[in-house]
Protein backbone atom coordinates (compact mmCIF):
# COMPACT_ATOMS: atom_id res chain seq x y z
CA UNK A 1 0.00 0.00 0.00
CA UNK A 2 1.66 3.10 -1.10
CA UNK A 3 1.06 6.70 0.16
CA UNK A 4 1.29 9.59 -1.90
CA UNK A 5 2.09 13.56 -0.83
CA UNK A 6 1.67 14.82 -3.64
CA UNK A 7 -1.28 16.71 -5.01
CA UNK A 8 -4.00 15.35 -7.68
CA UNK A 9 -7.01 14.66 -9.06
CA UNK A 10 -7.92 12.14 -7.02
CA UNK A 11 -11.64 10.59 -6.06
CA UNK A 12 -12.90 11.06 -3.07
CA UNK A 13 -14.12 8.11 -1.56
CA UNK A 14 -16.05 8.53 1.63
CA UNK A 15 -18.34 6.89 4.21
CA UNK A 16 -21.50 8.80 6.08
CA UNK A 17 -22.06 6.94 9.24
CA UNK A 18 -24.75 8.02 11.78
CA UNK A 19 -21.85 8.67 13.71
CA UNK A 20 -19.14 9.72 11.63
CA UNK A 21 -17.96 10.76 7.66
CA UNK A 22 -15.18 9.13 6.77
CA UNK A 23 -13.27 10.16 3.43
CA UNK A 24 -10.06 8.36 1.78
CA UNK A 25 -8.58 10.26 -0.92
CA UNK A 26 -6.63 7.80 -3.46
CA UNK A 27 -5.80 6.80 -7.36
CA UNK A 28 -6.70 3.68 -8.51
CA UNK A 29 -3.34 2.32 -9.65
CA UNK A 30 -1.76 -0.61 -8.92
CA UNK A 31 -0.52 -0.47 -5.73
CA UNK A 32 -3.81 2.15 -4.83
CA UNK A 33 -1.75 5.35 -4.02
CA UNK A 34 -3.74 7.26 -0.70
CA UNK A 35 -3.10 10.92 -0.39
CA UNK A 36 -4.93 11.74 2.28
CA UNK A 37 -8.19 10.36 5.00
CA UNK A 38 -10.16 12.47 7.20
CA UNK A 39 -13.06 12.23 9.59
CA UNK A 40 -15.57 14.00 11.14
CA UNK A 41 -18.04 12.75 13.89
CA UNK A 42 -21.30 14.25 13.82
CA UNK A 43 -24.01 14.82 16.76
CA UNK A 44 -26.51 12.26 17.62
CA UNK A 45 -29.95 13.07 15.57
CA UNK A 46 -28.62 14.12 12.57
CA UNK A 47 -28.42 10.82 10.61
CA UNK A 48 -30.98 8.06 12.61
CA UNK A 49 -30.09 4.38 11.17
CA UNK A 50 -28.70 5.52 7.90
CA UNK A 51 -32.20 7.93 7.08
CA UNK A 52 -30.75 12.14 7.32
CA UNK A 53 -33.33 13.05 9.90
CA UNK A 54 -31.64 17.22 10.19
CA UNK A 55 -30.59 17.69 6.16
CA UNK A 56 -29.81 21.18 7.02
CA UNK A 57 -27.48 20.49 9.62
CA UNK A 58 -25.67 17.70 7.48
CA UNK A 59 -25.48 20.05 4.52
CA UNK A 60 -23.92 22.53 6.83
CA UNK A 61 -20.81 19.79 8.49
CA UNK A 62 -20.33 18.22 4.96
CA UNK A 63 -19.76 21.60 3.12
CA UNK A 64 -17.33 22.68 6.01
CA UNK A 65 -15.32 18.87 5.44
CA UNK A 66 -15.46 19.57 1.40
CA UNK A 67 -13.44 22.71 2.23
CA UNK A 68 -11.49 21.61 4.97
CA UNK A 69 -10.52 18.50 2.94
CA UNK A 70 -9.65 20.23 -0.52
CA UNK A 71 -11.72 17.79 -1.91
CA UNK A 72 -14.31 20.47 -3.84
CA UNK A 73 -15.65 19.18 -7.11
CA UNK A 74 -13.80 16.16 -6.92
CA UNK A 75 -15.90 13.24 -8.05
CA UNK A 76 -17.28 11.12 -5.19
CA UNK A 77 -17.76 7.19 -4.53
CA UNK A 78 -20.28 6.38 -1.71
CA UNK A 79 -22.08 3.91 0.47
CA UNK A 80 -25.06 2.87 0.62
CA UNK A 81 -26.62 3.01 4.04
CA UNK A 82 -26.64 -0.66 5.59
CA UNK A 83 -30.14 -0.97 6.91
CA UNK A 84 -31.54 0.08 3.54
CA UNK A 85 -29.62 -2.69 1.56
CA UNK A 86 -31.42 -5.94 0.14
CA UNK A 87 -29.72 -8.77 -1.03
CA UNK A 88 -32.04 -11.40 -2.41
CA UNK A 89 -31.60 -14.88 -4.83
CA UNK A 90 -33.89 -14.90 -7.69
CA UNK A 91 -34.43 -17.44 -10.65
CA UNK A 92 -34.85 -15.48 -14.05
CA UNK A 93 -36.23 -17.71 -16.96
CA UNK A 94 -33.23 -18.46 -19.45
CA UNK A 95 -35.10 -16.54 -22.33
CA UNK A 96 -34.63 -13.37 -20.24
CA UNK A 97 -31.82 -11.31 -22.00
CA UNK A 98 -29.76 -10.35 -19.79
CA UNK A 99 -30.03 -6.47 -20.64
CA UNK A 100 -33.64 -7.10 -19.67
CA UNK A 101 -32.79 -8.57 -16.16
CA UNK A 102 -33.77 -5.33 -14.19
CA UNK A 103 -36.35 -4.51 -15.62
CA UNK A 104 -37.68 -8.02 -15.24
CA UNK A 105 -37.09 -8.09 -11.74
CA UNK A 106 -39.13 -4.42 -11.49
CA UNK A 107 -42.25 -6.25 -12.92
CA UNK A 108 -42.20 -8.97 -10.42
CA UNK A 109 -42.10 -6.90 -7.70
CA UNK A 110 -44.70 -7.49 -5.19
CA UNK A 111 -45.44 -11.00 -6.79
CA UNK A 112 -42.16 -13.43 -6.75
CA UNK A 113 -40.13 -11.08 -5.20
CA UNK A 114 -41.05 -8.69 -1.96
CA UNK A 115 -39.22 -5.92 -0.97
CA UNK A 116 -39.26 -4.18 2.49
CA UNK A 117 -39.77 -0.67 0.48
CA UNK A 118 -41.29 1.02 -2.81
CA UNK A 119 -39.26 2.36 -5.32
CA UNK A 120 -35.92 0.60 -5.76
CA UNK A 121 -32.68 1.10 -7.14
CA UNK A 122 -31.82 -2.56 -8.54
CA UNK A 123 -28.46 -3.86 -9.39
CA UNK A 124 -27.82 -7.57 -10.23
CA UNK A 125 -25.05 -10.37 -10.53
CA UNK A 126 -25.42 -12.90 -12.63
CA UNK A 127 -24.20 -16.65 -10.64
CA UNK A 128 -25.21 -19.52 -12.85
CA UNK A 129 -27.04 -20.56 -15.79
CA UNK A 130 -29.07 -23.53 -16.06
CA UNK A 131 -31.57 -25.05 -19.47
CA UNK A 132 -34.40 -23.41 -17.99
CA UNK A 133 -33.31 -20.45 -15.13
CA UNK A 134 -30.61 -17.83 -14.93
CA UNK A 135 -29.75 -17.63 -10.99
CA UNK A 136 -28.63 -14.02 -10.34
CA UNK A 137 -28.32 -11.86 -7.32
CA UNK A 138 -30.29 -8.99 -6.66
CA UNK A 139 -29.01 -6.11 -4.39
CA UNK A 140 -31.85 -3.63 -4.24
CA UNK A 141 -32.14 -0.15 -2.36
CA UNK A 142 -34.73 2.61 -2.00
CA UNK A 143 -34.57 5.30 -4.66
CA UNK A 144 -35.34 7.43 -2.03
CA UNK A 145 -31.95 7.39 0.07
CA UNK A 146 -29.73 7.07 -3.09
CA UNK A 147 -31.17 9.82 -4.26
CA UNK A 148 -30.85 11.70 -1.27
CA UNK A 149 -26.85 11.11 -0.31
CA UNK A 150 -26.55 11.80 -4.41
CA UNK A 151 -28.32 15.06 -4.19
CA UNK A 152 -26.38 16.10 -0.72
CA UNK A 153 -22.96 15.65 -2.58
CA UNK A 154 -23.93 17.47 -5.25
CA UNK A 155 -24.89 20.29 -2.73
CA UNK A 156 -21.63 20.52 -1.32
CA UNK A 157 -19.80 20.67 -4.99
CA UNK A 158 -19.23 17.24 -5.73
CA UNK A 159 -20.01 14.53 -8.27
CA UNK A 160 -21.52 11.09 -7.26
CA UNK A 161 -19.91 8.89 -9.95
CA UNK A 162 -20.80 5.45 -7.69
CA UNK A 163 -22.77 3.96 -5.30
CA UNK A 164 -21.73 0.34 -3.10
CA UNK A 165 -22.35 -1.66 -0.22
CA UNK A 166 -20.55 -1.93 2.56
CA UNK A 167 -20.13 -5.49 2.97
CA UNK A 168 -18.51 -5.63 -1.03
CA UNK A 169 -16.08 -3.07 0.21
CA UNK A 170 -14.89 -4.75 3.12
CA UNK A 171 -14.59 -7.90 1.31
CA UNK A 172 -12.61 -6.37 -1.50
CA UNK A 173 -9.89 -5.38 0.72
CA UNK A 174 -10.18 -8.83 2.64
CA UNK A 175 -9.51 -10.09 -0.61
CA UNK A 176 -6.64 -7.70 -1.62
CA UNK A 177 -4.96 -8.91 1.27
CA UNK A 178 -5.50 -13.00 -0.08
CA UNK A 179 -7.59 -13.23 3.05
CA UNK A 180 -10.03 -14.96 1.43
CA UNK A 181 -10.95 -18.05 -0.90
CA UNK A 182 -13.62 -19.03 -3.41
CA UNK A 183 -14.58 -22.26 -1.76
CA UNK A 184 -15.28 -20.66 1.97
CA UNK A 185 -18.46 -19.47 3.65
CA UNK A 186 -16.79 -16.15 5.30
CA UNK A 187 -18.68 -13.95 7.82
CA UNK A 188 -17.63 -10.91 7.50
CA UNK A 189 -18.36 -9.16 11.11
CA UNK A 190 -18.73 -5.38 10.64
CA UNK A 191 -18.86 -3.99 13.85
CA UNK A 192 -19.24 -0.01 14.41
CA UNK A 193 -20.01 2.28 17.25
CA UNK A 194 -23.78 2.21 17.21
CA UNK A 195 -24.78 -1.39 14.90
CA UNK A 196 -23.15 -4.49 13.53
CA UNK A 197 -23.49 -5.94 10.36
CA UNK A 198 -23.32 -9.45 9.40
CA UNK A 199 -22.81 -10.98 5.92
CA UNK A 200 -22.14 -14.09 4.19
CA UNK A 201 -20.00 -14.45 1.10
CA UNK A 202 -19.67 -17.97 -0.73
CA UNK A 203 -17.53 -18.09 -4.63
CA UNK A 204 -17.04 -14.39 -3.24
CA UNK A 205 -20.12 -13.17 -3.35
CA UNK A 206 -22.59 -11.86 -0.51
CA UNK A 207 -25.21 -14.65 -0.25
CA UNK A 208 -26.90 -13.51 3.34
CA UNK A 209 -26.27 -10.02 5.07
CA UNK A 210 -28.35 -8.87 8.45
CA UNK A 211 -28.13 -5.29 9.90
CA UNK A 212 -28.53 -5.05 13.73
CA UNK A 213 -28.51 -1.73 15.28
CA UNK A 214 -26.98 -1.68 18.57
CA UNK A 215 -28.51 -0.09 22.14
CA UNK A 216 -25.78 2.47 21.99
CA UNK A 217 -25.73 6.15 20.67
CA UNK A 218 -22.80 8.43 19.81
CA UNK A 219 -24.17 9.99 22.96
CA UNK A 220 -22.41 6.94 24.95
CA UNK A 221 -19.18 7.75 23.97
CA UNK A 222 -16.62 11.09 24.76
CA UNK A 223 -14.91 12.12 21.45
CA UNK A 224 -11.51 13.75 21.72
CA UNK A 225 -10.64 14.15 17.56
CA UNK A 226 -7.41 15.57 17.11
CA UNK A 227 -7.51 19.17 14.76
CA UNK A 228 -6.31 17.72 11.69
CA UNK A 229 -9.20 14.85 11.16
CA UNK A 230 -7.51 11.63 10.94
CA UNK A 231 -7.58 9.73 14.51
CA UNK A 232 -9.66 10.78 18.01
CA UNK A 233 -9.65 9.71 21.27
CA UNK A 234 -13.19 8.02 22.51
CA UNK A 235 -14.31 6.75 25.69
CA UNK A 236 -17.23 5.12 27.20
CA UNK A 237 -19.05 7.02 29.27
CA UNK A 238 -22.39 5.40 29.65
CA UNK A 239 -22.43 4.20 33.30
CA UNK A 240 -26.02 2.11 32.66
CA UNK A 241 -24.68 -0.47 30.63
CA UNK A 242 -21.50 -1.96 30.15
CA UNK A 243 -20.21 -2.36 26.41
CA UNK A 244 -19.52 -6.09 27.92
CA UNK A 245 -23.36 -6.81 27.51
CA UNK A 246 -23.41 -5.63 24.11
CA UNK A 247 -20.85 -7.61 22.84
CA UNK A 248 -22.06 -10.72 24.69
CA UNK A 249 -25.88 -10.08 22.39
CA UNK A 250 -23.67 -9.85 19.09
CA UNK A 251 -21.93 -12.84 20.01
CA UNK A 252 -25.24 -14.54 20.59
CA UNK A 253 -26.92 -13.27 17.39
CA UNK A 254 -23.68 -14.43 15.34
CA UNK A 255 -24.23 -17.80 16.85
CA UNK A 256 -27.46 -17.64 16.01
CA UNK A 257 -26.61 -16.84 12.13
CA UNK A 258 -23.95 -19.93 12.00
CA UNK A 259 -26.44 -22.05 13.13
CA UNK A 260 -29.47 -20.60 10.64
CA UNK A 261 -27.14 -20.30 8.06
CA UNK A 262 -25.76 -24.18 8.62
CA UNK A 263 -29.49 -25.82 8.96
CA UNK A 264 -31.74 -23.51 7.12
CA UNK A 265 -29.62 -22.11 4.08
CA UNK A 266 -27.70 -25.04 3.81
CA UNK A 267 -29.71 -28.00 5.00
CA UNK A 268 -26.97 -28.99 7.06
CA UNK A 269 -24.39 -29.76 4.57
CA UNK A 270 -22.40 -26.49 4.86
CA UNK A 271 -21.08 -24.42 6.90
CA UNK A 272 -19.26 -21.04 8.02
CA UNK A 273 -15.70 -22.05 7.50
CA UNK A 274 -14.18 -18.58 9.07
CA UNK A 275 -14.66 -15.24 10.41
CA UNK A 276 -13.76 -12.04 8.89
CA UNK A 277 -13.47 -9.03 11.52
CA UNK A 278 -13.96 -5.18 11.26
CA UNK A 279 -15.19 -2.16 12.32
CA UNK A 280 -14.73 1.04 13.89
CA UNK A 281 -15.78 0.13 16.99
CA UNK A 282 -13.08 1.02 19.54
CA UNK A 283 -14.08 -2.52 21.55
CA UNK A 284 -13.22 -4.61 18.58
CA UNK A 285 -10.42 -6.68 19.70
CA UNK A 286 -12.65 -7.33 22.87
CA UNK A 287 -15.33 -8.48 20.17
CA UNK A 288 -12.66 -10.42 18.15
CA UNK A 289 -11.39 -12.06 22.13
CA UNK A 290 -15.20 -13.41 23.05
CA UNK A 291 -15.84 -14.60 19.42
CA UNK A 292 -12.57 -16.94 19.74
CA UNK A 293 -13.41 -18.42 23.18
CA UNK A 294 -17.07 -18.80 21.49
CA UNK A 295 -16.35 -20.62 18.01
CA UNK A 296 -13.60 -22.54 17.06
CA UNK A 297 -13.23 -20.76 13.47
CA UNK A 298 -9.95 -18.96 12.03
CA UNK A 299 -10.54 -15.73 12.53
CA UNK A 300 -8.90 -12.95 9.95
CA UNK A 301 -8.59 -9.45 10.29
CA UNK A 302 -6.81 -6.52 8.81
CA UNK A 303 -5.11 -5.42 11.37
CA UNK A 304 -1.96 -2.58 10.49
CA UNK A 305 -1.39 -0.39 7.32
CA UNK A 306 1.00 2.00 6.70
CA UNK A 307 -0.08 5.50 8.22
CA UNK A 308 -3.71 4.54 7.92
CA UNK A 309 -5.56 3.85 10.97
CA UNK A 310 -7.84 0.75 10.97
CA UNK A 311 -11.54 2.38 11.20
CA UNK A 312 -10.75 4.10 7.64
CA UNK A 313 -10.46 0.11 5.84
CA UNK A 314 -14.05 0.76 4.85
CA UNK A 315 -13.56 3.62 2.90
CA UNK A 316 -10.25 1.96 1.71
CA UNK A 317 -12.37 -0.60 0.42
CA UNK A 318 -14.46 1.81 -1.47
CA UNK A 319 -11.34 3.21 -3.16
CA UNK A 320 -10.63 -0.12 -4.56
CA UNK A 321 -13.87 -0.24 -6.13
CA UNK A 322 -13.65 -0.69 -10.38
CA UNK A 323 -15.06 1.93 -12.72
Amino acid sequence: MAFSLFFSNQIANIIIKDHVIRYVGGKKNSPLTVRNFRERYIPKGIINEGKIMDRDTLHLILDECVSEWEIKKREVRFVIPDPFVVIRKAAIPIDIKDNEIIGYLLLELGSSIHLPFDEPVIDFKKISEGDRNKDVLMFATPREISQDYASLFKEVSLRPIAADISPLCMYRLFHSYNKTKIDNHSLLVQFDMQSVNLSIFHEHLPIFMRHIALDSTIADWEIRQNPEQTIAEINWINHNKSVEIIIEEIVREIEHLINFYRFNIRQGNEQVTDILMSGDHPYLSNLISAIIDRFELPIKTIDTLEKLPVHFLLPLGLALKEG
